[in-house]
């Protein structure tokens, strides 16, 4: 009953996530993204992804479809016939490039959450958190850090905290967990402490290609 209560009660309706078109070399990396997958679809959210339908792309957006919850996946045309193989799952966004994709990604999705993955995932990942830092979104940021693969990054952001290019409060954007469950709860509990630096309507137009319907400046 608890546990149908947590479902009913969430507030995210879809949650984006960023992950490798490869699915690593150790099975956690892909037992951790059929976790993500199945607590997303404990908790009746929905999935926004890159599109792909290999590696890790392509076991959370099974697992998502196959729990019965809709999948968005947004990809560069130029990118489908090399990411996308086989037969795809849910609704497939095609849009012009990598910019429109991040845009795109981020309109759709309530929370992001980054599975290990390389060079493309940690981009997608950091600009979210930049887009948060700068005021443009309040939405959540999550690593689910499997097996301390992204002790290093923060690492790193810690040192960067201590050496003055990262206020402490916006290094609260990031939210990380090792497990999916866990992470979500955590997602859900989140609250800015940062304090937006742009115009965030003028941010949300250029970057995210859109106004909102629900905001008005004050």
């Amino acid at each position: 009953m608890e546990r149908e209560k947590e479902m009913k009660q969430s507030k995210f309706k879809r949650i984006c996530v960023f992950c490798g078109s490869s699915p690593g070399k150790k099975s956690s990396y892909r037992d951790a993204a059929i976790e993500l997958g199945t607590e997303l679809v404990s908790r009746n959210i929905d999935l926004v992804y890159g599109g792909g339908s290999i590696g890790l792309m392509g076991l959370i957006s099974q697992a998502v479809y196959n729990g019965g919850r809709h999948v968005i996946g947004v990809i560069p045309k130029t990118l489908m016939p090399r990411e996308i193989t086989g037969e795809t799952v849910g609704e497939v966004k095609a849009v012009a490039d990598m910019h429109q994709r991040k845009a795109e990604m981020a309109r759709q999705s309530d929370a992001f959450i980054a599975l290990p993955g390389g060079y493309g995932t940690l981009e997608e990942l950091l600009e979210v958190i930049t887009w948060a830092q700068l005021g443009i979104h309040d939405k959540p940021v999550g690593l689910l850090n499997v097996d301390g693969y992204y002790n290093s990054l923060l690492s790193f952001i810690d040192k960067a905290v201590e050496e003055g290019f990262v206020s402490p409060n916006a290094r609260h954007i990031i939210v990380s967990a090792p497990t999916a469950m866990e992470l979500v709860k955590k997602l859900e509990e989140y609250f800015p402490r940062h304090e937006g630096v742009a115009p965030k309507l003028n941010w949300e137009i250029e970057q995210l290609g859109y106004t909102p319907k629900c905001e008005i400046s004050m």
